[in-house]
């Protein structure tokens, strides 16, 4: 990666760019791909809207559902010692054009993992973007000694924000482009997905799904944060998170150029007081029990869409974000036993409904026949504890008092005996 480009080696993540001129001379280059996006998005992202009640819900697997990202440089061994205890089987790993000397690591971390479907996330830089011919070399290389070891490849990340190298979609669908045709030239067994917008900035993902570009996915790759929101259930632009991954779906579903299928690749909430290490401004931080009650309510809902392929938590070890923070040492956070205890009790569930009523959410799963429900509310209230409930709070503790209290940290409620229509927990 070169001047201006840097990587920010504290928060993983393309630092941003201080030369303004550059910016503005590269937009005004990309003027008329800019001047598609705004048609694009005109004319598509309101027939998606219209499109979105008939989008039909499909069948999810659910031992997929809960991927976890992690760093094939950092802590390796204990890392897959963290993914044996936590019974992930669903991984996304990241590798940067720019360090393909790091490659045979990265395959000695694949083995190691070959019982695990693997997303590889292939990150881009200004260099790979500009010359198409090293593009095409270094990902005929990647593709060549991975292809037996990895699921699904991500081309590209975050292709809406300058920093990432990315000053256009027209530059993005170029770049995809390169990797679609060796795909179809050299390795026609491979999974390719794109185009991994970050935030809910769907007038680029028209872009991407709609257009005349020779190429197609395998399926559409989002990087959908929602934490400059707080809650995941607030509203942006009149759509909660459930309502964007139902937008989403919906282009997907009207797109000549990808089947049905929806991976949401990064998500995450910044910790407060791990600057540098956050990847936004304190502002946006939130405490540790928030994170965690954040990130499973998000997985939550978004699971209740059926829409979505799998969610992928951005990452295992990350100082500012992450499971487990390697600051000091390796701390678990609280967020590792909500994660371990959310993917142990659903991995094998089957999703019947959602219900909401005045900002009280319950989900009911069914799971080897025994009913279960998962109750959360945005305003603190309470529920008796009845005879026939087994409950336990986000992390897998037993919970045995005689009124409930229900907040922001969702309960699962099992259900111990056949009730029927009799159970009212509201």
């Amino acid at each position: 990666m070169k001047e201006p480009f840097k990587w920010d080696d504290y928060s993983d993540q393309a630092a941003i760019i201080r030369d303004k001129n550059l910016k503005k001379q590269m937009r005004k280059k990309e003027f008329f791909s800019l001047v598609k996006t705004f048609l694009t998005a005109l004319i598509m992202l309101p027939l998606s809207i219209i499109a979105m009640p008939f989008t039909k819900r499909k069948e999810i697997d659910t031992r997929k559902f809960f991927t976890l990202g992690v760093d094939y440089q950092r802590e390796s061994e204990k890392t897959l010692e963290y993914l044996d205890d936590l019974k992930v089987e669903s991984i996304l790993v990241r590798i940067k054009l720019w360090e393909l000397n790091t490659l045979e690591e990265l395959k000695t971390f694949l083995q190691a993992n070959e019982d695990r479907q693997v997303t590889l996330k292939i990150l881009q830089d200004r260099e790979h973007i500009d010359d198409q011919k090293l593009l095409k070399k270094d990902l005929t290389r990647i593709f060549s000694e991975l292809q037996n070891m990895v699921d699904i490849f991500e081309m590209g990340s975050t292709i809406n924000r300058a920093k990432w190298g990315f000053f256009s979609v027209d530059e993005y669908n170029r770049f995809f482009t390169v990797a679609y045709t060796l795909k179809k030239e050299k390795f026609p067994n491979i999974q390719l997905i794109g185009s991994s917008v970050i935030d809910f900035e769907y007038h680029f993902t028209a872009h991407t799904l709609f257009n005349f570009a020779p190429y197609k996915y395998d399926g559409v790759a989002s990087l959908l944060y929602v934490d400059r929101r707080g809650a995941p259930e607030n509203m942006q632009l009149g759509f909660t998170l459930s309502d964007k991954i139902a937008l989403l779906a919906s282009m997907v579903t009207l797109s000549p150029k990808t089947p049905h299928k929806l991976y949401i690749t990064e998500i995450n909430w910044p910790l407060k007081g791990t600057a540098p290490y956050a990847p936004t401004s304190e502002t946006e931080c939130v405490d540790e029990a928030t994170y965690a009650n954040y990130m499973l309510r998000y997985y939550l809902l978004a699971f209740a869409s059926q829409q979505v392929d799998y969610v992928s938590w951005h990452q295992l070890i990350a100082n500012g974000y992450g499971l487990i923070d390697n600051r000091e040492g390796l701390a678990q956070r609280e967020a590792y036993s909500t994660y371990k205890y959310m993917l142990k009790t659903l991995k094998n569930a089957q999703f019947l409904r959602l219900d909401i009523k005045r900002s009280y959410y319950i989900l009911q799963f069914l799971i080897d026949e025994q009913l279960l429900q998962i109750h959360w509310s945005l305003g603190d209230t309470t529920l008796k504890n009845e005879d026939y409930f087994e409950v336990y709070d986000k992390n897998g503790d037993s919970i045995s008092d005689e009124t409930l209290k229900i907040g922001a940290s969702p309960l699962y409620i099992f259900i111990t005996q056949e009730v029927g229509e009799k159970v009212n927990c509201l």
